[in-house]
């Protein structure tokens, strides 16, 4: 592994699930991590990790964290978001407390991530931005109301700061994953009874998501305001 890392990346939600599989897959490859997230992170600093504890919500006193952690180290060059909350919602079931949490953490978090990162992302000459939205913001889940528009919304997001950071350099991507295999999906037997939907007969490992978020962050090319789908053939577009 190299220990002088050439590359610094933002990703959030690293306490466990994808955001800890990304995050782990940026170090393996030798990249310097900027670790956020609202739990604090049981991993010490080294000079391939930066943990920080703070809530994406809260622009300005985050902000001030992750410019600490980047400061003297590898400049930036992704910017990774996979923090999100997946509460089961409905018309009926529904309160304005659920719907300020779910938007505020996947859809203003995801914002400010983009809004802290790329300043540093400009003064490094570009680099890349991934989102994480999900495959219920192409296709209906029962009782997915606000978490099915709150990641139709991120992908709007996506292609709209696509064409807006485009000029610098900046490519503008989203993973739309479906079901995968973490602790949260396991909880209460959800994901036993969805695989059988599953084309593929099985859920996707968050090795897979952070296989796929690597190299979309990792080399940014001609591809922009995309959106791709990892649900193991549920959705095909």
């Amino acid at each position: 592994m190299n220990t002088a890392p050439h590359s610094s990346v933002i990703v959030t939600g690293t306490s466990s699930g994808m955001g800890q599989a990304v995050a782990q897959r940026f170090q393996e490859e030798g990249w310097h991590v900027v670790a956020v997230d609202i739990t604090p992170d049981q991993q010490a600093a080294s000079p391939l990790l930066s943990p920080v504890t703070g809530d994406i919500t809260c622009e300005q006193t985050l902000g001030s964290a992750i410019d600490a952690a980047l400061s003297g180290k590898a400049p930036l060059r992704s910017i990774v978001n996979a923090a999100g909350v997946f509460p089961t919602s409905s018309l009926e079931s529904y309160s304005e407390a659920l719907y300020r949490k779910i938007f505020n953490i996947n859809v203003l978090g995801s914002l400010n991530i983009a809004r802290i990162g790329t300043r540093h992302l400009k003064a490094s000459g570009g680099g890349s931005i991934v989102f994480f939205a999900s495959v219920d913001a192409f296709t209906v889940s029962r009782n997915q109301l606000l978490y099915s528009a709150s990641k139709a919304a991120v992908v709007s997001m996506t292609r709209s700061l696509a064409i807006e950071l485009a000029e610098h350099n900046i490519v503008v991507n989203a993973v739309a994953p479906g079901w995968v295999d973490t602790a949260g999906t396991r909880a209460g037997g959800r994901i036993d009874a969805a695989i059988e939907s599953i084309p593929l007969k099985r859920a996707a490992r968050v090795e897979e998501i952070a296989d796929w978020v690597w190299q979309l962050s990792s080399k940014p090319s001609y591809v922009t305001g995309e959106s791709l789908c990892i649900a193991g053939g549920v959705f095909m577009r």
